[in-house]
Protein backbone atom coordinates (compact mmCIF):
# COMPACT_ATOMS: atom_id res chain seq x y z
CA UNK A 1 0.00 0.00 0.00
CA UNK A 2 1.01 3.69 -1.07
CA UNK A 3 1.91 5.78 1.71
CA UNK A 4 0.16 8.36 -0.29
CA UNK A 5 -3.02 6.36 0.44
CA UNK A 6 -2.10 5.66 4.06
CA UNK A 7 -5.42 6.26 6.11
CA UNK A 8 -3.89 5.10 9.87
CA UNK A 9 -1.89 7.84 11.63
CA UNK A 10 0.10 5.56 14.45
CA UNK A 11 2.23 7.73 16.84
CA UNK A 12 3.70 6.73 20.17
CA UNK A 13 4.42 8.85 23.03
CA UNK A 14 4.17 6.57 26.26
CA UNK A 15 4.62 7.77 29.27
CA UNK A 16 7.08 6.24 31.80
CA UNK A 17 6.23 4.54 34.47
CA UNK A 18 6.05 7.11 37.91
CA UNK A 19 9.21 6.04 39.85
CA UNK A 20 11.01 6.77 36.64
CA UNK A 21 10.19 10.18 36.82
CA UNK A 22 10.83 10.50 40.14
CA UNK A 23 14.42 9.40 40.15
CA UNK A 24 14.85 11.04 37.21
CA UNK A 25 14.17 14.63 39.20
CA UNK A 26 16.27 12.89 42.20
CA UNK A 27 19.05 12.49 39.91
CA UNK A 28 19.44 16.56 38.76
CA UNK A 29 18.59 17.28 42.77
CA UNK A 30 21.69 15.42 43.97
CA UNK A 31 23.93 16.69 41.18
CA UNK A 32 22.28 20.33 41.58
CA UNK A 33 23.07 19.78 45.64
CA UNK A 34 26.34 18.07 45.32
CA UNK A 35 27.22 21.51 42.80
CA UNK A 36 26.40 23.88 45.32
CA UNK A 37 28.25 22.12 47.78
CA UNK A 38 31.42 21.73 45.74
CA UNK A 39 30.82 25.45 44.61
CA UNK A 40 31.02 26.30 48.58
CA UNK A 41 34.28 24.38 49.40
CA UNK A 42 36.13 26.16 46.94
CA UNK A 43 35.01 29.24 47.87
CA UNK A 44 36.12 28.67 51.46
CA UNK A 45 39.61 26.90 49.85
CA UNK A 46 38.65 23.31 51.32
CA UNK A 47 38.90 22.03 48.06
CA UNK A 48 41.98 22.76 45.92
CA UNK A 49 40.66 21.96 42.11
CA UNK A 50 39.76 24.48 40.34
CA UNK A 51 38.71 23.25 36.85
CA UNK A 52 35.49 23.92 37.65
CA UNK A 53 35.42 27.63 37.67
CA UNK A 54 36.81 30.84 35.32
CA UNK A 55 40.60 31.22 35.12
CA UNK A 56 42.45 33.84 37.32
CA UNK A 57 42.76 36.65 34.80
CA UNK A 58 39.55 36.54 34.32
CA UNK A 59 37.83 37.31 37.67
CA UNK A 60 36.99 40.77 37.13
CA UNK A 61 35.35 40.79 33.50
CA UNK A 62 31.89 40.40 33.85
CA UNK A 63 30.31 37.27 33.88
CA UNK A 64 29.10 35.79 29.93
CA UNK A 65 26.58 33.52 31.28
CA UNK A 66 24.00 34.39 33.56
CA UNK A 67 24.59 32.54 37.31
CA UNK A 68 22.51 29.47 36.75
CA UNK A 69 23.77 28.81 33.38
CA UNK A 70 27.03 28.66 34.54
CA UNK A 71 26.85 26.81 37.69
CA UNK A 72 24.37 24.17 35.24
CA UNK A 73 27.65 24.30 32.59
CA UNK A 74 30.45 24.05 34.65
CA UNK A 75 28.36 21.44 36.98
CA UNK A 76 26.45 19.00 34.89
CA UNK A 77 27.17 19.52 31.35
CA UNK A 78 30.67 19.67 31.47
CA UNK A 79 30.69 16.18 33.46
CA UNK A 80 29.44 14.41 29.90
CA UNK A 81 31.03 16.76 27.86
CA UNK A 82 32.78 14.32 26.13
CA UNK A 83 29.43 12.79 24.58
CA UNK A 84 29.29 15.84 22.10
CA UNK A 85 31.43 17.74 19.16
CA UNK A 86 33.26 14.65 18.33
CA UNK A 87 35.18 15.53 15.65
CA UNK A 88 34.73 12.85 12.29
CA UNK A 89 37.68 12.54 10.18
CA UNK A 90 35.39 10.93 6.70
CA UNK A 91 32.09 11.21 4.63
CA UNK A 92 29.57 10.86 7.83
CA UNK A 93 27.61 8.26 5.42
CA UNK A 94 26.20 5.05 7.03
CA UNK A 95 29.97 4.23 8.31
CA UNK A 96 32.60 7.08 9.50
CA UNK A 97 36.08 7.13 11.51
CA UNK A 98 36.29 9.15 14.33
CA UNK A 99 39.19 11.25 15.61
CA UNK A 100 39.67 9.80 19.14
CA UNK A 101 40.29 11.87 22.09
CA UNK A 102 40.72 12.15 26.01
CA UNK A 103 40.69 14.27 28.68
CA UNK A 104 43.18 15.44 31.62
CA UNK A 105 40.67 17.89 33.20
CA UNK A 106 37.36 16.30 33.49
CA UNK A 107 36.05 17.17 30.09
CA UNK A 108 37.09 21.00 30.48
CA UNK A 109 39.75 20.49 27.66
CA UNK A 110 40.32 17.93 25.37
CA UNK A 111 43.59 16.49 23.11
CA UNK A 112 44.07 13.90 20.45
CA UNK A 113 45.38 10.70 20.83
CA UNK A 114 46.59 10.47 17.01
CA UNK A 115 44.65 7.20 16.58
CA UNK A 116 41.62 6.90 14.32
CA UNK A 117 38.55 5.06 15.73
CA UNK A 118 37.39 3.33 12.32
CA UNK A 119 34.42 2.14 10.87
CA UNK A 120 31.88 3.60 12.85
CA UNK A 121 27.97 3.48 12.38
CA UNK A 122 26.43 6.22 11.86
CA UNK A 123 23.30 6.53 13.69
CA UNK A 124 22.70 10.07 13.96
CA UNK A 125 23.64 11.61 10.71
CA UNK A 126 20.21 12.94 9.09
CA UNK A 127 21.27 11.18 5.91
CA UNK A 128 17.93 9.44 5.06
CA UNK A 129 18.67 8.82 1.29
CA UNK A 130 21.91 8.21 1.68
CA UNK A 131 23.27 10.93 -0.86
CA UNK A 132 26.20 12.01 1.38
CA UNK A 133 28.58 9.56 -0.37
CA UNK A 134 32.19 9.79 -1.83
CA UNK A 135 31.22 7.73 -4.99
CA UNK A 136 33.66 8.87 -8.09
CA UNK A 137 31.18 7.86 -10.66
CA UNK A 138 28.17 9.63 -8.67
CA UNK A 139 29.99 13.04 -8.43
CA UNK A 140 31.34 13.11 -11.90
CA UNK A 141 28.90 15.99 -12.63
CA UNK A 142 29.60 17.77 -9.34
CA UNK A 143 32.75 18.10 -9.70
CA UNK A 144 32.44 18.86 -13.30
CA UNK A 145 30.69 22.11 -12.12
CA UNK A 146 33.27 22.49 -9.69
CA UNK A 147 36.00 22.97 -12.38
CA UNK A 148 33.76 24.87 -14.19
CA UNK A 149 32.22 27.84 -11.54
CA UNK A 150 34.68 27.17 -8.38
CA UNK A 151 33.43 26.96 -5.03
CA UNK A 152 31.93 30.13 -4.38
CA UNK A 153 30.18 33.17 -5.92
CA UNK A 154 31.35 36.08 -3.44
CA UNK A 155 27.65 38.14 -4.00
CA UNK A 156 24.24 38.01 -3.37
CA UNK A 157 21.58 36.74 -5.50
CA UNK A 158 20.27 40.70 -5.71
CA UNK A 159 23.82 41.48 -7.20
CA UNK A 160 25.81 39.01 -9.05
CA UNK A 161 25.10 36.01 -7.75
CA UNK A 162 22.36 34.39 -9.88
CA UNK A 163 23.67 32.11 -12.21
CA UNK A 164 22.44 29.81 -14.97
CA UNK A 165 22.78 26.60 -12.06
CA UNK A 166 20.15 28.24 -9.66
CA UNK A 167 17.75 28.74 -12.15
CA UNK A 168 17.65 25.48 -13.10
CA UNK A 169 17.64 23.95 -9.71
CA UNK A 170 14.84 26.22 -8.91
CA UNK A 171 12.87 25.49 -11.87
CA UNK A 172 13.30 21.34 -10.82
CA UNK A 173 12.28 22.17 -7.42
CA UNK A 174 9.09 23.97 -8.74
CA UNK A 175 8.51 20.86 -10.79
CA UNK A 176 9.49 18.16 -7.69
CA UNK A 177 7.16 19.65 -5.75
CA UNK A 178 4.59 20.19 -7.87
CA UNK A 179 3.77 24.37 -7.28
CA UNK A 180 4.58 27.45 -9.44
CA UNK A 181 7.78 28.34 -8.67
CA UNK A 182 10.47 28.43 -5.71
CA UNK A 183 13.70 29.87 -4.48
CA UNK A 184 16.51 28.50 -3.28
CA UNK A 185 19.03 30.11 -0.75
CA UNK A 186 22.33 29.17 0.88
CA UNK A 187 21.69 28.03 3.97
CA UNK A 188 18.52 26.50 5.53
CA UNK A 189 18.52 27.75 9.43
CA UNK A 190 18.35 31.21 7.50
CA UNK A 191 15.67 29.80 5.22
CA UNK A 192 13.35 30.48 7.93
CA UNK A 193 14.83 32.99 10.38
CA UNK A 194 15.22 35.57 7.24
CA UNK A 195 12.19 34.75 5.25
CA UNK A 196 9.26 34.53 7.80
CA UNK A 197 10.08 38.40 8.68
CA UNK A 198 9.95 38.83 5.09
CA UNK A 199 5.93 37.67 5.07
CA UNK A 200 4.87 38.80 8.41
CA UNK A 201 5.22 41.80 10.74
CA UNK A 202 3.87 44.16 13.46
CA UNK A 203 -0.02 43.27 13.24
CA UNK A 204 0.12 40.28 12.21
CA UNK A 205 -0.34 37.30 14.36
CA UNK A 206 1.38 34.09 14.33
CA UNK A 207 0.53 31.11 15.64
CA UNK A 208 3.29 28.35 16.48
CA UNK A 209 4.02 24.47 17.60
CA UNK A 210 5.45 24.38 20.79
CA UNK A 211 7.53 22.01 19.43
CA UNK A 212 8.91 24.25 16.39
CA UNK A 213 12.80 24.33 15.44
CA UNK A 214 14.52 27.44 17.08
CA UNK A 215 15.16 28.61 13.01
CA UNK A 216 10.91 28.80 12.80
CA UNK A 217 11.18 30.37 16.87
CA UNK A 218 13.88 32.81 15.75
CA UNK A 219 12.20 34.03 12.07
CA UNK A 220 9.19 34.33 14.36
CA UNK A 221 10.71 36.56 16.99
CA UNK A 222 12.39 38.91 14.25
CA UNK A 223 9.51 39.48 12.16
CA UNK A 224 8.01 41.96 15.48
CA UNK A 225 4.50 39.92 14.69
CA UNK A 226 2.43 38.73 17.68
CA UNK A 227 3.31 35.38 18.34
CA UNK A 228 1.12 32.41 20.23
CA UNK A 229 1.84 28.67 21.15
CA UNK A 230 -0.49 25.86 20.78
CA UNK A 231 0.07 22.41 21.80
CA UNK A 232 2.29 19.77 19.57
CA UNK A 233 -0.34 18.64 17.04
CA UNK A 234 -3.38 19.49 18.86
CA UNK A 235 -6.13 20.45 16.92
CA UNK A 236 -8.39 22.15 20.04
CA UNK A 237 -5.35 24.00 21.12
CA UNK A 238 -5.21 25.48 17.94
CA UNK A 239 -8.50 26.20 16.77
CA UNK A 240 -9.23 28.04 20.19
CA UNK A 241 -6.69 30.18 19.02
CA UNK A 242 -7.63 30.77 15.69
CA UNK A 243 -10.82 31.52 16.93
CA UNK A 244 -9.67 33.71 19.89
CA UNK A 245 -8.06 35.72 17.23
CA UNK A 246 -11.20 36.57 14.88
CA UNK A 247 -13.23 37.10 18.19
CA UNK A 248 -11.07 39.72 19.75
CA UNK A 249 -8.76 40.87 17.33
CA UNK A 250 -5.37 42.68 18.17
CA UNK A 251 -5.11 43.40 21.52
CA UNK A 252 -6.29 46.79 23.07
CA UNK A 253 -7.14 48.21 19.94
CA UNK A 254 -9.20 45.19 18.77
CA UNK A 255 -8.77 45.35 14.94
CA UNK A 256 -8.79 42.41 12.80
CA UNK A 257 -5.03 40.94 12.30
CA UNK A 258 -3.76 41.80 9.13
CA UNK A 259 -2.62 38.37 8.69
CA UNK A 260 -2.93 35.19 10.52
CA UNK A 261 -0.15 32.58 9.83
CA UNK A 262 0.54 29.14 11.47
CA UNK A 263 3.78 27.94 11.53
CA UNK A 264 4.36 23.60 11.33
CA UNK A 265 7.01 21.23 11.12
CA UNK A 266 6.92 18.20 8.45
CA UNK A 267 8.65 15.64 10.90
CA UNK A 268 9.97 17.25 14.15
CA UNK A 269 13.14 16.10 14.59
CA UNK A 270 13.13 15.55 18.11
CA UNK A 271 10.08 14.15 18.67
CA UNK A 272 10.01 11.55 15.50
CA UNK A 273 6.15 13.05 14.92
CA UNK A 274 4.41 14.15 11.70
CA UNK A 275 2.37 17.10 11.67
CA UNK A 276 -1.62 16.40 11.15
CA UNK A 277 -1.79 18.21 8.01
CA UNK A 278 -5.17 17.74 6.89
CA UNK A 279 -6.95 18.87 10.08
CA UNK A 280 -4.68 21.59 10.27
CA UNK A 281 -5.49 22.68 6.47
CA UNK A 282 -8.98 22.30 7.60
CA UNK A 283 -8.75 24.47 9.98
CA UNK A 284 -6.73 27.49 8.67
CA UNK A 285 -8.87 27.27 5.47
CA UNK A 286 -12.43 27.62 7.87
CA UNK A 287 -10.51 30.49 9.79
CA UNK A 288 -9.11 31.84 6.25
CA UNK A 289 -5.24 31.82 8.00
CA UNK A 290 -2.19 31.17 6.08
CA UNK A 291 -0.28 27.82 6.49
CA UNK A 292 4.04 27.47 6.32
CA UNK A 293 4.98 24.41 6.53
CA UNK A 294 8.67 23.40 6.86
CA UNK A 295 9.49 20.39 5.38
CA UNK A 296 13.44 19.88 6.92
CA UNK A 297 12.92 16.14 7.79
CA UNK A 298 10.26 15.52 5.55
CA UNK A 299 11.10 15.99 2.16
CA UNK A 300 13.13 13.46 0.28
CA UNK A 301 11.89 11.16 3.55
CA UNK A 302 8.17 10.19 3.24
CA UNK A 303 5.71 10.33 0.78
CA UNK A 304 5.26 7.59 -2.55
CA UNK A 305 7.75 9.46 -4.47
CA UNK A 306 9.40 11.55 -1.48
CA UNK A 307 7.69 14.67 -2.01
CA UNK A 308 7.07 15.04 1.45
CA UNK A 309 4.33 15.05 3.95
CA UNK A 310 2.19 16.61 1.47
CA UNK A 311 2.21 13.42 -0.74
CA UNK A 312 1.99 11.80 2.27
CA UNK A 313 -1.37 12.14 3.10
CA UNK A 314 -2.66 12.79 -0.69
CA UNK A 315 -2.77 16.23 -0.36
CA UNK A 316 -2.92 19.21 -3.07
CA UNK A 317 0.85 21.24 -2.48
CA UNK A 318 -1.68 24.04 -3.34
CA UNK A 319 -3.79 23.33 0.17
CA UNK A 320 -0.58 24.96 1.46
CA UNK A 321 1.00 28.58 1.01
CA UNK A 322 4.23 29.06 2.21
CA UNK A 323 5.99 25.23 1.31
CA UNK A 324 9.80 25.43 3.29
CA UNK A 325 12.30 22.67 3.04
CA UNK A 326 16.07 22.58 3.12
CA UNK A 327 18.95 20.05 1.31
CA UNK A 328 20.53 19.88 4.34
CA UNK A 329 19.11 16.10 4.97
CA UNK A 330 17.81 13.54 2.63
CA UNK A 331 19.40 15.65 -0.51
CA UNK A 332 23.21 14.97 1.22
CA UNK A 333 23.92 19.18 0.19
CA UNK A 334 23.63 22.44 1.78
CA UNK A 335 20.80 25.14 1.68
CA UNK A 336 17.22 25.44 1.67
CA UNK A 337 13.44 26.74 -0.52
CA UNK A 338 10.78 28.36 -0.52
CA UNK A 339 8.05 27.21 -2.85
CA UNK A 340 4.46 28.02 -4.16
CA UNK A 341 2.80 30.55 -5.85
CA UNK A 342 4.96 32.69 -8.16
CA UNK A 343 3.83 35.93 -6.78
CA UNK A 344 4.69 34.78 -3.63
CA UNK A 345 8.56 33.75 -4.50
CA UNK A 346 8.79 37.26 -6.80
CA UNK A 347 7.84 39.02 -3.53
CA UNK A 348 10.77 37.35 -1.93
CA UNK A 349 12.82 37.73 -4.50
CA UNK A 350 12.96 40.92 -3.67
CA UNK A 351 12.09 41.24 0.24
CA UNK A 352 13.94 38.27 1.72
CA UNK A 353 16.45 39.38 3.32
CA UNK A 354 18.57 36.22 2.30
CA UNK A 355 18.13 37.36 -1.26
CA UNK A 356 19.67 41.07 -0.25
CA UNK A 357 22.76 40.09 1.94
CA UNK A 358 23.41 36.14 1.99
CA UNK A 359 25.30 35.02 -0.44
CA UNK A 360 24.06 32.76 -3.32
CA UNK A 361 24.09 29.19 -3.07
CA UNK A 362 28.19 27.69 -4.46
CA UNK A 363 27.09 26.08 -7.55
CA UNK A 364 28.56 22.71 -6.38
CA UNK A 365 25.75 22.51 -4.04
CA UNK A 366 23.14 22.88 -6.34
CA UNK A 367 24.31 20.08 -8.78
CA UNK A 368 24.81 17.91 -6.09
CA UNK A 369 21.10 18.93 -5.36
CA UNK A 370 20.12 18.33 -8.65
CA UNK A 371 21.61 15.06 -9.31
CA UNK A 372 19.84 13.64 -6.03
CA UNK A 373 16.28 15.55 -6.95
CA UNK A 374 16.64 13.67 -10.55
CA UNK A 375 17.54 10.22 -9.02
CA UNK A 376 14.41 10.86 -6.67
CA UNK A 377 12.11 11.66 -9.68
CA UNK A 378 13.77 8.88 -12.37
CA UNK A 379 14.96 11.76 -14.19
CA UNK A 380 18.71 9.96 -14.49
CA UNK A 381 17.65 6.86 -15.75
CA UNK A 382 18.02 4.93 -12.53
CA UNK A 383 15.39 2.77 -10.17
CA UNK A 384 17.65 2.89 -7.15
CA UNK A 385 15.03 2.57 -4.69
CA UNK A 386 16.05 4.44 -1.97
CA UNK A 387 12.75 5.84 -0.28
CA UNK A 388 11.68 2.16 -0.43
CA UNK A 389 14.34 1.40 1.14
CA UNK A 390 14.53 3.93 3.79
CA UNK A 391 11.03 3.12 4.95
CA UNK A 392 11.65 -1.18 5.15
CA UNK A 393 14.22 0.27 7.40
CA UNK A 394 12.71 2.90 9.44
CA UNK A 395 9.51 0.08 9.91
CA UNK A 396 11.89 -2.58 10.99
CA UNK A 397 14.32 -0.73 13.07
CA UNK A 398 10.86 0.81 15.08
CA UNK A 399 9.44 -2.59 15.69
CA UNK A 400 12.67 -4.39 17.08
CA UNK A 401 12.76 -1.42 19.50
CA UNK A 402 9.32 -1.79 20.45
CA UNK A 403 9.67 -6.02 21.30
CA UNK A 404 12.53 -5.06 23.38
CA UNK A 405 10.27 -3.18 25.52
CA UNK A 406 12.07 0.31 24.93
CA UNK A 407 9.81 3.69 25.16
CA UNK A 408 10.33 5.54 21.68
CA UNK A 409 8.25 8.10 20.50
CA UNK A 410 7.08 9.53 16.77
CA UNK A 411 4.99 8.30 14.04
CA UNK A 412 5.94 4.39 12.32
CA UNK A 413 6.74 5.84 9.25
CA UNK A 414 9.46 8.93 10.44
CA UNK A 415 12.79 7.85 10.36
CA UNK A 416 13.85 10.31 13.31
CA UNK A 417 13.64 7.07 16.21
CA UNK A 418 13.91 9.42 19.73
CA UNK A 419 14.71 6.36 22.48
CA UNK A 420 14.20 7.80 25.91
CA UNK A 421 16.43 7.02 28.17
CA UNK A 422 15.42 9.79 30.83
CA UNK A 423 18.01 9.67 34.09
CA UNK A 424 21.28 12.31 33.53
CA UNK A 425 23.37 9.84 34.68
CA UNK A 426 22.11 7.28 32.12
CA UNK A 427 22.87 10.00 29.03
CA UNK A 428 26.88 9.59 29.22
CA UNK A 429 27.14 6.32 30.03
CA UNK A 430 24.45 5.29 26.90
CA UNK A 431 26.69 6.89 24.73
CA UNK A 432 29.86 6.17 25.75
CA UNK A 433 29.06 2.19 25.91
CA UNK A 434 28.02 2.60 22.39
CA UNK A 435 30.85 4.21 21.17
CA UNK A 436 32.99 1.30 22.96
CA UNK A 437 30.81 -0.93 20.41
CA UNK A 438 31.62 1.36 17.20
CA UNK A 439 28.46 2.59 17.09
CA UNK A 440 27.82 6.44 16.75
CA UNK A 441 24.66 7.91 18.68
CA UNK A 442 23.47 11.46 19.64
CA UNK A 443 22.03 11.92 23.02
CA UNK A 444 19.70 15.47 24.18
CA UNK A 445 19.18 16.05 27.85
CA UNK A 446 17.75 19.23 29.61
CA UNK A 447 17.65 22.06 28.55
CA UNK A 448 17.46 20.78 24.67
CA UNK A 449 14.16 18.54 25.95
CA UNK A 450 12.28 18.51 29.08
CA UNK A 451 13.82 18.07 32.54
CA UNK A 452 11.91 14.39 32.47
CA UNK A 453 12.76 13.46 28.69
CA UNK A 454 16.47 13.16 28.04
CA UNK A 455 17.06 10.79 24.90
CA UNK A 456 19.07 9.21 22.52
CA UNK A 457 18.08 10.38 18.88
CA UNK A 458 18.27 7.48 16.33
CA UNK A 459 18.47 8.85 12.50
CA UNK A 460 17.65 5.80 10.26
CA UNK A 461 19.18 5.81 6.08
CA UNK A 462 18.06 3.91 3.18
CA UNK A 463 22.15 3.40 3.29
CA UNK A 464 22.04 1.52 6.34
CA UNK A 465 22.35 -2.73 5.87
CA UNK A 466 20.06 -4.99 7.33
CA UNK A 467 23.42 -6.17 9.41
CA UNK A 468 24.24 -3.00 10.51
CA UNK A 469 20.69 -2.36 11.99
CA UNK A 470 21.13 -5.78 13.51
CA UNK A 471 24.62 -5.07 15.10
CA UNK A 472 22.85 -1.64 16.53
CA UNK A 473 19.60 -3.49 17.80
CA UNK A 474 21.45 -6.22 18.96
CA UNK A 475 24.10 -3.39 21.43
CA UNK A 476 20.66 -1.76 22.36
CA UNK A 477 18.71 -4.78 23.66
CA UNK A 478 22.40 -5.82 25.90
CA UNK A 479 22.60 -2.10 26.64
CA UNK A 480 19.02 -1.88 27.85
CA UNK A 481 19.50 -4.32 30.53
CA UNK A 482 22.58 -3.35 31.52
CA UNK A 483 21.67 0.12 32.19
CA UNK A 484 17.55 -0.50 32.82
CA UNK A 485 16.71 1.57 30.02
CA UNK A 486 13.33 -0.65 28.88
CA UNK A 487 10.67 1.46 30.76
CA UNK A 488 7.61 -0.02 28.00
CA UNK A 489 4.71 -1.78 30.29
CA UNK A 490 3.25 -2.58 26.50
CA UNK A 491 3.35 -6.28 26.04
CA UNK A 492 5.85 -7.72 23.96
CA UNK A 493 5.67 -10.34 20.75
CA UNK A 494 5.55 -13.87 21.41
CA UNK A 495 7.03 -14.34 18.31
CA UNK A 496 10.36 -11.58 18.60
CA UNK A 497 12.14 -14.62 16.54
CA UNK A 498 10.39 -13.59 13.06
CA UNK A 499 11.98 -10.41 13.44
CA UNK A 500 16.03 -12.14 13.82
CA UNK A 501 16.06 -12.95 10.12
CA UNK A 502 18.50 -10.61 8.07
CA UNK A 503 16.41 -10.47 5.17
CA UNK A 504 13.10 -10.63 6.36
CA UNK A 505 11.60 -7.85 4.87
CA UNK A 506 7.61 -5.84 5.56
CA UNK A 507 5.07 -5.34 3.68
CA UNK A 508 4.46 -2.07 1.93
Amino acid sequence: MELSAKKTFIEHFEQAPMYVAVLTFVGFGVGTVFGYLRDFMRAWGLEKRNVAQEREQQKDFVPLYQDFENFYTRNLYVRIRDNWNRPICSVPGPQFDLMERVTDDYNWTFRFTGRTIKNVINMGSYNYLGFAETDPNALKTVAKELQRYGTGICSTRQEMGTLDKHVELENLVAKFLGVEDAMVFGMGFATNSMNIPALVGKGCLILSDELNHTSLVLGARLSGATIRIFKHNNMQSLEKLLRDAIVYGQPRSRRAWRKIIILVEGIYSMEGSIVRLPEIVSLKNKYKAYLYLDEAHSIGAVGATGRGVVEYFGMNPNDVDVLMGTFTKSFGAAGGYIAGKKGLVDFLRTHSHSAVYATSMCPPVAEQIIRAMKCLMGLDGTTQGKLRQLGKNTRYFRRRLHEMGFIIYGNDDSPVVPLLLYMPGKIGAFARRMLEKNIGVVVVGFPATPITESRARFCVSAAHTREMLDTVLNALDELGDFLHLKYSRYSKSSHPELYEETRFEFED
